[in-house]
């Protein structure tokens, strides 16, 4: 047994370790060629987060899921660039909508530049990535611009707020689709595709993508309250902070409003006053680490996670499916 990856997959196939192995360091001086440009301070900025590490949770479901056809087709490694590239301009972008300032354990690009050159930074990203893009075909260009428009949805959905009578869970839930599970599915649909395996492979990946991206959301819900800054690589209770409503939150919401119960409704007069005080900050924390609102949240991350394993039953057993069900465990244990 070896372990791979930021989750500590372990991989009981030579054969199949190599390949992530090779495929995810190629990943990696792809993100390096990417982010290089002429000027030497976009480079900078560009390869900021590139440098600072982070899961490469979606590469390495691109590399997994292109085990069921040709993993060393000559799409699987760009279209794994061309994720995580999407994925982190899209973290330029979120730092600067939560005034974020810490991000996988470094000063965020806003924090360091300001915002304006955050937000370029990103876009620059979304260019190359694009750029990349082209040279796989019109169908690749058609399912990274559609899960895109998911992506983007999503964030306005999430700024907008639910509508009148809307489950504000099932919202968020809905939220957490696009802007997470969309990305998450087109690694498995990309890995699937480029490697040339078969349509209802393809379609068998996408949708445990889809599933396993909102648990992966659910479990750094969890962690945004329930770890130390070490743990999430970044500021505990950022999230808090800035006001946005995670599942957790939002459970306990919804037990308030059912049974209001006054530690329950004392403890949303904290979350509803000034968080910037680091006193009232701390006490929030504490408070809803113990509350059951955040083990319903971790539910929630197991019961998604489930659902992703069970949309791999059709597939043959091998070595890469055993090592995508045990990415759902991965995800679960991160929400401990």
């Amino acid at each position: 047994m070896t372990v791979v990856g930021p989750f500590g997959l372990s991989v009981r196939d030579q054969a199949l370790e190599a390949d992530v192995q090779n495929g995810l360091s190629a990943v990696e001086a792809g993100l390096l060629e990417a982010t290089k440009s002429e000027v030497p301070f976009i480079t900078e900025a560009a390869q900021h987060l590139v440098r600072a590490g982070g899961k490469r949770f979606r590469p390495l479901l691109v590399m997994l899921a292109a085990q069921f056809g040709d993993p060393h087709a000559p799409g699987v490694v760009p279209s794994a660039v061309v994720v995580e590239l999407t994925h982190l301009a899209t973290l330029y972008h979120d730092d600067v909508m939560d005034e974020a300032e810490v991000r996988r354990g470094v000063d965020s690009a806003n924090a360091r530049w300001g915002n304006s050159v955050a937000v370029l930074t990103g876009d620059f990203l979304f260019a190359r990535a694009s750029h990349i893009l082209a040279d796989l075909g019109p169908e690749a260009v058609r399912v990274q611009a559609e899960a895109f428009e998911r992506l983007v949805t999503g964030q306005i959905l999430e700024t907008a707020g639910p509508r009148d009578g809307r489950d504000p869970v099932e919202h968020y839930l809905d939220v957490i689709g696009g802007k997470t599970g969309s990305l998450i599915a087109v690694s498995g649909r990309f890995g699937a595709m480029m490697s040339g395996a078969d349509e209802g492979v393809v379609d068998i990946l996408t949708q445990y993508g889809e599933r396993l991206g909102v648990a992966f959301q659910l479990a750094d819900d969890v962690l945004d309250i329930a770890s130390d800054s070490h743990e999430s690589g970044k500021t505990p209770g950022t999230d808090l902070r800035e006001g946005i409503a995670t599942l957790p939150v939002l459970h306990l919401r919804a037990r308030a409003e059912a049974h209001a119960r006054p530690d329950d409704l004392e403890l949303l007069g904290l979350l509803d006053g000034d968080l910037a005080d680091d006193t009232r900050h701390a006490e929030v924390l504490q408070r809803l680490r113990a509350h059951p609102a955040l083990e319903q949240a971790r539910r929630d991350t197991v019961r998604y996670a489930e659902e992703a394993r069970a949309m791999l039953a059709p597939l043959p057993e091998c070595y890469a499916k055993a090592a995508l069900e045990e990415l759902c465990d991965a995800v679960v244990h991160r929400a401990g």
